[in-house]
């Protein structure tokens, strides 16, 4: 068994890992000014980005859920993996050869889940070459009648597994994976006479997760002796949920996130033809509804939070496609970009509509897609008898909630006007039954499937308040009377270190406390700009606000290593508990300089300033001190005036620096 990773191997993944890379193969990460990036959290639903990456400091943290932490600990966060396969995935990504204490080695092989993506890896190779074997002309039969070549089937990954109890078993077997490991990956399964594979004389599809990695397989009957169901998926394991993954996402994901645009279809040859009919952002379920799983996936890749972007569902016309459309709906509040369907006029999935009409009308497909509420209105009313009283009032009480949800407000009074033509009533009672069913106004609204909205998570922000939370104001004043008196570090320490974190909500939004807040921001974030000598003037400066004291010690303790690429880290573990989340907010939040260029200026100019505002506060104090001095007394008076003259010449040269 390996031995602990030498902590100089751990640190060198560190610096040559670049964490924009990791986080943005799971989110779309968008420009927040200099050295900053920002994207929807992975780890909560919200609607607005406020999940931030500083990848100078390889750091990110959430403004709305709080999550926060390295590269290291982003991998296991998001792919619930331990701190060495974490390390041990960061370092084969870099082409770092690991060393292990104790005399361990690493091994190729490390944990359950990176044995079994190898497994399943092994499994698409084995696929794939059984494709071209004699046994396999139903798979390729298949395929060719809907119109995939063999080029098409390469891109895909598509395989065939053979018709055979334990081949696929055998060879894997021989590759030394266990028949544990190959239980645990669902490539096999348990019989009374022992394991055999899970996949046989089937059409084979590799599902991806959105780095590429295979997780799991769906296959599809070929044989009229098959009497299993029509499509067979990997079942549940440690690296393949179902409700978590679609299919072609690991294709399709950059024009989702460049386009703005996904397409939902609803099996794996419809994402094919979709492809290669030039629709490259579908995706596709696998065996399962879409869900809110499927929708925080779709809006982490796309960046969905403008309101610009679309979602096209394709459902089929029968009964099972609208009642998929109407599950579909149930959820649709949850996006903010705008959703579509589009239906083939003759009910043809986008494989089928490739095969009889070509490209140009899975591409035409796309162009006649029509609002979401407007096919489901369609569908609802289609259900009663319009001809009836009874009939349109009960159409009325479920269509009336579909457009009262609409989030355009512009267009929301053409369609209750659309509404009140169809149902042959009178446009003041539509309008009324409309206003009735918007959300707050009278009760919940009868949506179908009565999605509740996502909460709003707020992105960084200052907020009225003490700048402590909910610490003691009796502490809060100590701490600040003693700060501007004293000036120097160490002087808030009487904060009581069991109570809340403190944020950057938290603080106040007055002048004096943003001075305070945006110099800590822009010295964490940017130390290469400054001489620590500056710094260290600045960190010997009054606060005013007791926590951002407790930063301003937190950095001056730790100027010896100042700049260096664990000094950000060595700082947050030198304040107490309640104040390293407010460290990591500071090191991580957008500061107001958005240039490149002027980025020195800014940093130089506003920690100068807070040095300029504790020389301004002592020049106060002396002329308080020289009034009061008896003018009689020349020797004391020459003094203060002396001490006055070179605190303004200091301010002076402060100024011309």
């Amino acid at each position: 068994m390996a031995g602990l990773i030498r902590q100089s191997d751990i640190d060198e993944v560190k610096s040559r890992t670049n964490i924009a890379d990791i986080v943005g193969d799971h989110v779309t990460l968008k420009s927040a000014g200099v050295g900053s990036m920002k994207g929807l959290c992975p780890f909560h639903d919200e609607r607005s980005p406020s999940f931030h990456v500083r990848p100078q400091l390889g750091y990110y943290h959430c403004f709305g859920c709080g999550e926060s932490g390295d590269a290291i600990s982003f991998l296991q966060k998001i792919d619930h993996v331990s701190f060495s396969e974490a390390v041990e995935r960061l370092a084969a990504r870099a082409g770092i050869v690991l060393q292990y204490e104790e005399g361990g080695s690493g091994r190729s092989d490390h944990g359950q889940r990176a044995r079994l993506l190898a497994a399943n890896n092994a499994a698409g190779v084995f696929f794939r070459e059984q494709l071209g074997a004699p046994d396999a002309e139903p798979g390729r039969k298949f395929l060719g009648e809907r119109g995939f070549d063999p080029a098409a089937a390469e891109h895909f990954g598509v395989g065939f597994a053979p018709k055979s109890w334990d081949r696929m078993t055998n060879a894997l077997k021989a590759q030394g994976f266990t028949v544990e490991e190959l239980l645990a990956a669902g490539l096999v399964s348990q019989g009374d006479r022992g394991v055999y594979d899970r996949f046989r004389g089937r059409l084979v599809w590799p599902i991806r997760d959105v780095t590429g990695q295979t997780i799991g397989f769906g296959a599809r009957r070929l044989l009229e002796d098959d009497k299993g169901p029509k499509y067979l998926n990997t079942p549940e394991t440690a690296v393949y949920h179902k409700n978590q993954v679609l299919y072609g996402l690991d294709l399709a994901k950059r024009d989702i996130s460049r386009g703005g645009q996904v397409v939902v279809v609803e099996g794996y040859t419809d994402v094919m033809a979709a492809h290669l009919a030039g629709i490259t952002t579908a995706v596709a379920t696998c065996g399962t509804a879409f869900g809110v799983e499927h929708i925080r996936l779709i809006r982490r890749i796309m960046g969905d939070d403008s309101g610009t972007g679309e979602v096209v569902f394709t459902f089929d016309p029968d009964a099972a496609g609208q009642k998929a459309a109407m599950r579909a709906f149930a959820e649709e509040k949850r996006f903010s970009a705008q959703t579509y369907v589009a239906v083939a006029p003759d009910g043809l999935d986008p494989c089928d509509l490739r095969l009889a009409r070509g490209d140009a009308a899975v591409r035409a497909l796309l162009e006649n897609k029509e609002p979401m509420f407007e096919f489901v209105i369609r569908q609802l009313l289609s259900e009663y008898d319009l001809e009836s009283v009874e009939g349109r009032v009960g159409a009325l009480r479920v269509a009336a909630p579909v457009i009262a949800e609409i989030r355009d407000p512009a267009i929301r009074p053409g369609y209750t006007r659309v509404l009140a033509r169809q149902l042959g009533m009178d446009l003041p009672e539509v309008q009324s039954a409309v206003a009735r069913a918007r959300p707050g106004r009278g009760g919940e609204s009868s949506h179908a499937g009565g999605a509740r909205p996502i909460e709003r998570a707020s992105a960084p922000r200052v907020a009225e308040g003490s700048g402590l939370g909910s610490f003691a104001t009796a502490s809060a004043n100590a701490a600040a009377a003693q700060t501007e008196v004293s000036g120097q570090p160490g002087s808030a320490e009487v904060i009581i270190l069991d109570e809340p974190p403190v944020s950057l909500r938290d603080l106040p939004s007055d002048p004096v406390t943003r001075l305070e807040r945006d110099a800590l921001m822009a010295v964490l974030q940017h130390p290469s700009t400054i001489p620590v000598e500056l710094v260290a003037r600045a960190m010997h400066t009054g606060f005013i606000n007791p926590a951002l004291a407790i930063v301003r010690d937190g950095i001056a303790a730790t100027l010896d290593r100042f700049g260096q690429p664990d000094w950000f880290r060595a700082v947050a573990d030198t304040v107490p508990v309640p104040i390293r989340t407010l460290v990591e907010q500071l090191a991580i939040a957008p500061i107001p300089q958005r240039g490149e260029n002027d980025l020195g200026g800014y940093v130089h100019g506003i920690t100068t300033a807070l040095i300029d505002r504790d020389l301004l506060r002592q020049s106060h104090e002396l002329r308080g001190r020289l009034q009061r001095t008896d003018p009689q007394d020349r020797e004391a008076y020459r003094a203060v005036q002396t001490e006055l003259m070179a605190l303004e010449a200091e301010r002076r040269a402060l100024r011309s620096e």
